[in-house]
């Protein structure tokens, strides 16, 4: 047998149909029912789920009125408020196609951005960074006073047709601008029978930020597609406070990235959450230690899902379905996944690329601008992960790592290209090389490695960095070398400096 899935057909996303309308659908059935709380230690601001909607249905007139058509790019500036989920709502809602981006990128990833995009406005806090441009800016005071405008039209049409962008470091060293089409959102019902099993009562608590991701995903549409509450903690919330608001806020489902989990389990302890049915984890492997403090502290699972920014979630363990030891999991109802090799999907067992079929409704529509980038991640009908994997007699796929030398940053996916690309402008460095490192049980930090005339301070090459690099890019430590580890044909071996790096610290 062939590693390929078979699913029974998923239905098809209804038209004419827009995002921010299936996600405040259920909204009218009990307006007073708390949609979103922020939690902090002593207080909570809390929207219902009728202000919630009247906030986006406003905003998307305010917007309209700022002279912003449908089909128009906006790009969001945001901090870590409400404001974000709420603007970046009401942008679609008014068929406007929103850029959320991270608040740690620099003005001159930012001016990239915005070459690349064109947006028709800028939703910027001033002290968000962002270059001095002509395009007009909406500031934060301005949103929030269009919430309190009378309610537009949700803007329906064809649901496949762009409704937000999101940024990826991608293979090439260049950031891609993903697009993603209205029936995105239509395909994160697979998560929800697939991944976390999320039902109109739940309580989900997402430690993320709000202008991250995964958290307007898995921690704000998705409960809200379902008519459930949404938990955020307060900005600046100490991680080792989680677990206060766990069993203070009744959360039956918590889902983080793994560097959150790691940061307030500690071993041996336990805590008494009678109402948590489980956890969930994505962004980046989560590993086996955490697991299993997870376990002992809290008496249940953790379920994680493999995604990536083309295409979300597509892999997870449930809970009607745990993944085998080991495993990723098993493809998502509906998912159509293969495990590929030179000539198509592999006999089960053997190794190949975990692909995607070019049909999934959660799949992108294209790489903004970069139409050579988009085709040259089909193979056929599959979209190909750039990740290895196996997938077993059960259906359940093994992760056997990238293909290419990607990294991990804390759940952001960071290109070594593009952080090479920047430290070699540097005047002082010849050739730099990067790649993320264990520095110890459980955590990946990003490190450098140059040649030069002679060695550059550390201090002067972390400022040229953080100049230039969203803070998630910057590399932690820098070495300078002799030489770069380079193959036969020139080409910088970049598993080969771990090692490198083990020996300079005298790890085993």
């Amino acid at each position: 047998m062939l590693s390929q899935t078979t699913p029974e057909p998923f239905a098809p996303c209804p038209a004419p149909f827009n995002l921010a309308a299936h996600v405040l659908a259920r909204a009218d059935d009990d307006p007073d029912k708390i949609a979103l709380a922020v939690l902090g230690l002593t207080r909570a601001e809390r929207w219902s789920y009728g202000r919630l909607k009247a906030a986006v249905m406003g905003t998307a007139t305010g917007l309209r009125r700022a002279g912003l058509k449908p089909g128009d790019k906006v790009l969001m500036r945001l901090g870590n408020t409400v404001e974000f989920p709420i603007a970046y709502l009401g942008a679609i809602a008014a068929g406007l196609v929103p850029l959320p981006t991270s608040a740690a990128l620099t003005e001159p990833e930012v001016a990239a951005i915005i070459a690349t995009i064109k947006p028709g406005a800028i939703l910027r806090d001033p002290a968000i960074a962002c270059p001095p441009t002509d395009i007009p800016m909406i500031n934060p005071d301005t949103l929030q006073a269009m919430h309190d405008l009378p309610p537009t039209d949700f803007v329906m049409g064809d649901p496949n047709r762009p409704a937000y962008i999101i940024y990826t470091s991608g293979t090439s060293g260049t950031p891609r601008a993903v697009v993603h089409a209205h029936r995105a959102i239509w395909a994160r019902q697979m998560m929800m029978q697939g991944w976390h099993g999320l039902g109109q009562s739940d309580r989900l608590l997402h430690a993320g930020a709000f202008n991250w991701t995964y958290t307007l995903g898995t921690g704000l549409m998705d409960p809200w597609t379902a008519g459930a509450t949404a938990l955020i903690p307060q900005a600046g919330l100490d991680p080792t406070q989680l677990p206060l608001l766990l069993k203070r806020h009744d959360v039956t489902i918590f889902a983080a990235a793994p560097g959150v989990y790691r940061k307030f389990l500690k071993p041996g302890e336990r805590f008494d959450l009678p109402r948590l049915r489980h956890g969930l984890s994505a962004g980046e492997k989560l590993l086996d230690t955490i697991r299993a403090a997870w376990e002992q502290a809290t008496g249940t699972p953790i379920f994680e899902a493999y995604g990536m920014s083309e295409c979300s979630t597509f892999i997870s363990a449930a809970p009607d379905r745990p993944a085998p030891k080991g495993s990723l999991g098993f493809p998502q109802p509906g998912r159509r996944i293969a495990i590929l090799g030179d000539d198509g999907p592999v006999p089960l067992g053997e190794e190949g690329t975990i692909a995607v079929h070019r049909t999934d409704p959660g799949l992108m529509l294209e790489y903004l601008g970069a139409p050579e980038a988009t085709a040259a991640r089909f193979r056929g009908d599959w979209f190909l992960t750039g990740d290895q994997g196996v997938m077993g007699p059960d259906g359940a796929i093994t992760y056997l790592g990238r293909s290419d030398d990607m990294m991990n940053a804390g759940g952001y996916r960071v290109s070594p290209l593009e952080v090479e690309a920047v430290l070699n402008t540097h005047p002082g460095i010849t050739l730099a090389a990067v790649t993320d490192v264990e520095v110890k049980q459980d955590a990946r930090l990003i490190m450098a490695f140059y040649t030069g005339p002679e060695p550059v301070p550390e201090a002067e090459l972390a400022a040229f960095a953080a100049e230039r690099l969203a803070s998630y890019k910057c590399p932690r430590g820098y070495f300078h070398l002799d030489a770069l580890p380079t193959g036969a044909n020139g080409k910088i071996l970049r598993r080969a400096l771990r090692p490198i790096y083990k020996a300079l610290h005298g790890h085993s």
